[in-house]
């Protein structure tokens, strides 16, 4: 894995366990390091690979309290740690499982050495916490933060550079796979898209994947629209599982998380 620089100061590295793209900003003061990896040991890679290109001081923002986002964080520490207000809870409620279940995944596939860091890693807790934006200053550079509603998780937090057209997405774009539901809101993950589009980025960096332009963005937004109105009507009982799967965009796996968390979505709502 490498350093990939797609604006002046603004990097991205992409890791081959579980396709994950991590980002880096650099002021002239401070550094952001964006997302921390799936446990302590690639924590401590990620801060070495950070440290081979600068020595500023840095800071963290958590996209969101998925595993392999930030059970790598505690290889940062101490510094502060951005994320949305809604991720602590979220991972004190999910960790011990998102542990469990990546564990057994790991040793299944026969890949101890990641199994065993994993499961020696707690996330650390984010200490300046995000409700709907906030403005890190890096010194000649500002990073700002955006909680553009639920959508992939209900604690979503973009980062924006603004004085490089680039957004850091998290998961809420995808690229190379389906999006991730298991955690997911179908109906309101469109409007979330929009809020990034709202800031038009030349670049957007996905939580997972290459870096993508604005058009990649609107097909993806206008997917997970297509799919939000899938659940909806099997939601409403107008459309059988077989054919949401039929015209739902995406494979019959992803489409059935979507389904089963829309109709949670529903009872939640009554």
């Amino acid at each position: 894995m490498t350093w990939s620089e797609i604006a002046s100061g603004v990097f991205v590295r992409r890791h081959a366990e579980l396709d994950l793209t991590v980002g880096l900003v650099l002021g002239a003061e401070r550094a952001l390091v964006v997302d921390t990896r799936g446990d302590h040991r690639q924590g401590r890679e990620l801060a070495t690979a950070v440290r081979r290109l600068t020595a500023l001081p840095w800071q963290v923002v958590i996209t969101h309290g998925h595993f392999d986002h930030c059970f790598g964080t505690s290889a940062f520490l101490p510094a502060p740690v951005w994320a949305h207000e809604r991720c602590p809870e979220h991972l004190a409620r999910t960790a011990d499982r998102q542990r469990a279940a990546w564990v057994r995944h790991y040793r299944a596939e026969g890949d101890a050495e990641t199994a065993d860091a994993l499961a020696a890693s707690a996330p650390s807790a984010p200490d300046h916490l995000v409700r709907g934006t906030a403005a890190i200053d890096l010194g000649g550079r500002t990073v700002r933060l955006h909680h553009p509603g639920p959508g992939h998780t209900d604690h979503d937090l973009v980062a924006e550079v603004p004085d490089a057209s680039v957004v850091f997405a998290g998961d809420l774009v995808e690229q190379g796979a389906p999006p991730d539901f298991e955690d997911a809101h179908p109906a309101c993950w469109p409007s979330a898209v929009d809020g990034i589009l709202a800031l038009r980025p030349e670049v957007v960096v996905p939580g997972h994947g290459d870096p993508v332009d604005r058009d990649f963005v609107h097909r993806q937004r206008a997917e997970l629209a297509r799919l939000a109105d899938v659940c909806r009507r099997h939601a409403e009982g107008s459309l059988g599982i077989e054919e949401a799967v039929r015209i739902s965009p995406y494979p019959r796996e992803t489409t059935s998380v979507a389904l089963r968390r829309r109709w949670a979505e529903r009872r939640s709502d009554r």
